[in-house]
């Protein structure tokens, strides 16, 4: 019978490592923690002008949405109406994207090191699995 990928290489060592793999990376993602700064007087782009820092807020955005929505009722084949509103829409999801924040919460080295072997241990099996071993072959001393 052949193993996993129709390699040689095993089903058990396939299957333990992907288990690895995937309880190791669960835990890398649970370890990690995400925050939003994301609000309507959060300056979301920046920029200088004639020598005036000039900032335009979450709130702001909202503005041309909805001129956008507006424009877009009264008269639907309006171009510019469907780009004001879809383009606050992309400048809102684009804010609400940068303002994501990512850190790794307090753990001991134990978690860290457990969290290390089973995933990069796992890959190791799941990759090994997918080689094919010659069984003529003899081992070199």
């Amino acid at each position: 019978m052949r193993g996993a990928g129709g390699s040689s290489g095993g089903l058990g060592h396939f299957f333990i490592g992907l288990t690895m793999m995937i309880v190791g990376l669960y835990l890398l993602l649970n370890a990690i923690q995400v925050r939003s700064s994301f609000g309507m007087g959060m300056s979301l782009y920046g920029f200088q002008a004639g020598g005036f820092n000039v900032s335009i807020t979450t709130g702001m955005v909202m503005v041309p949405f909805i001129f956008g929505v507006g424009i877009m009722f009264y008269n639907s084949k309006n171009p510019i109406g469907w780009l004001l509103t879809f383009g606050a829409i992309a400048a809102l999801l684009f804010g609400v994207i940068t303002s994501v924040h990512f850190s790794m919460r307090a753990m001991t080295a134990f978690d860290l090191i457990v969290i290390l072997v089973l995933s990069f241990g796992g890959l190791g099996l799941f990759l090994r699995s997918l080689k094919n071993f010659d069984s003529t072959a003899s081992e070199v001393d």
